[in-house]
């Protein structure tokens, strides 16, 4: 009996039966009620089964993109919670795009970066700063704020930025090795962080402490986002584009390059890999994704300050790649959006489930011992438990598989092909 019932969920259409049953039943329940944090999170959950049923790669794309593009927001739309599941999933794919950023600096090219939440806030800095008034203090031509349509710009603009930024960082820090490098990128991280602290004076680009609001939302045709299921599909579409291009680079010759400097500098270096190069287009692609995501949330936000760029912002970030598994992309996809999940949606709910049950007289809770003093060090504890019994992460990085028969057979008709051309020649 356990035979066949293991051999009926390793069917292929068997699994597409049920997985469909999962989707249809989880996405009604989350239509039909008022509100269902359970039912939303079965729903995420959905793509977490996805990757794992045995379909083609494109089948899968394909289911995915259906759910986070069609099925979830019709799902989420039936209750006043709506808006509030479009601002977690928002949030969910604003850190995962900077995971796969940081994945590449620490999981691909072997890096170990604690002040990635700097690019960030580049990002972040470039729109808000043109996005209000606040450029005509030292912008001698041009009005301001700009209008919109800009944003759309400043998601190349802020990119490149970051990725400036990243190099600039990258050119010092290259003299250092291991736990030096670490030291001396969350020495840089800081440093950014408190020059956008300090610079309102004697010129005011940042506004300082104060922070900067009011920053003009995106528009298109003419239609303002301002709403969070607005930003959703923005954060979407940036998303499948980071995820496709990472992928991309983890494939391609640069991809190969990093993981042989991440292995062995001298080997890598021995082979011809230029090491500075390397390294430096490392940082700075990893930079340009975290840099697109931080003008996201600048306009998602309407306010920004240099307290929402903190060392600790950076330690979570970094959280996420070693959880999900480093080098790997669908673990730190999960990496970043179970800690997010469980920072702002899980948790906040345990919070304030325990409140109401406390304000009813059903349970006491001492005040020392609650929810909200205590929500950190859950999470603390969650993630001890993650690491000791997943060490090498959730979802750990696999190399390319090739077929050994068919190399050979591959190499073989490519010499048979060069003896033939070499017999030619001679005669």
């Amino acid at each position: 009996m356990k035979e066949k019932l293991i051999g009926f969920l390793q069917n292929k259409w068997s699994q597409v039966i049920l997985f469909t049953l999962f989707v249809v039943i989880t996405s009604l329940s989350l239509y039909l009620s008022q509100k269902s944090v359970v039912a939303f999170l079965l729903l995420l959950a959905s793509l977490l089964i996805l990757y794992y049923m045995k379909l083609k790669n494109l089948t899968k794309w394909i289911i995915g993109g259906g759910i986070l593009f069609i099925l979830l927001p019709m799902a989420s739309s039936g209750g006043p919670a709506f808006q509030s599941y479009m601002e977690v999933a928002t949030m969910v794919g604003i850190y995962v795009a900077m995971a796969l950023g940081l994945n590449i600096v620490v999981g691909l090219a072997g890096l170990l970066d604690l002040g990635f939440v700097a690019f960030f806030a580049v990002g972040a800095y470039s729109y808000a700063i043109f996005a209000t008034p606040q450029a005509s203090n030292f912008m001698p031509f041009g009005s301001y704020p700009l209008g919109g349509e800009s944003f759309w710009i400043f998601l190349i603009i802020g990119g490149i930025c970051a990725a400036i930024a990243g190099v600039l960082i990258g050119i010092p820090v290259l003299r250092v090795k291991g736990d030096y490098l670490a030291i001396v990128t969350l020495g840089f991280g800081e440093i950014i962080r408190i020059v956008f602290n300090n610079l309102d004076r004697p010129v005011n680009f940042t506004n300082g402490a104060m922070g900067i609001s009011s920053v003009t939302p995106p528009s298109i045709f003419g239609i303002q986002l301002v709403f969070p299921h607005h930003f959703y599909f923005v954060t979407l579409v940036i998303l499948a584009f980071t995820i496709f291009a990472v992928l991309r680079f983890e494939h391609s010759k640069l991809g190969r390059s990093w993981k042989a400097v991440r292995e062995n500098e001298i080997a890598a270096q021995a082979m011809g890999i230029p090491l500075v190069k390397t390294k430096l287009l490392a940082f700075a692609l990893g930079a340009t994704f975290s840099g697109m995501m931080g003008v996201v949330f600048a306009a998602k936000q309407a306010f920004i300050d240099p307290t929402s760029f903190t060392l600790l912002e950076s330690f979570t970030i970094l959280v996420m790649v070693v959880l999900g598994g480093m080098g790997s992309v669908p673990g730190v996809i999960l990496g970043a959006a179970l800690v997010t999940i469980l920072n702002l949606q899980v948790l906040t709910e345990l919070t304030n489930w325990v409140n109401q049950l406390t304000l009813n007289g059903i349970i006491n809770v001492p005040d020392a011992l609650s929810p909200a003093k205590m929500q950190k060090l859950i999470f603390g504890l969650l993630l001890v438990i993650f690491a000791l019994y997943r060490p090498i992460g959730l979802i750990p990085a696999k190399n390319k598989k090739f077929d050994e028969k068919k190399l050979k057979t591959n190499r073989l008709a490519i010499d048979r092909e060069n003896t033939v051309a070499i017999d030619k020649d001679n005669v």
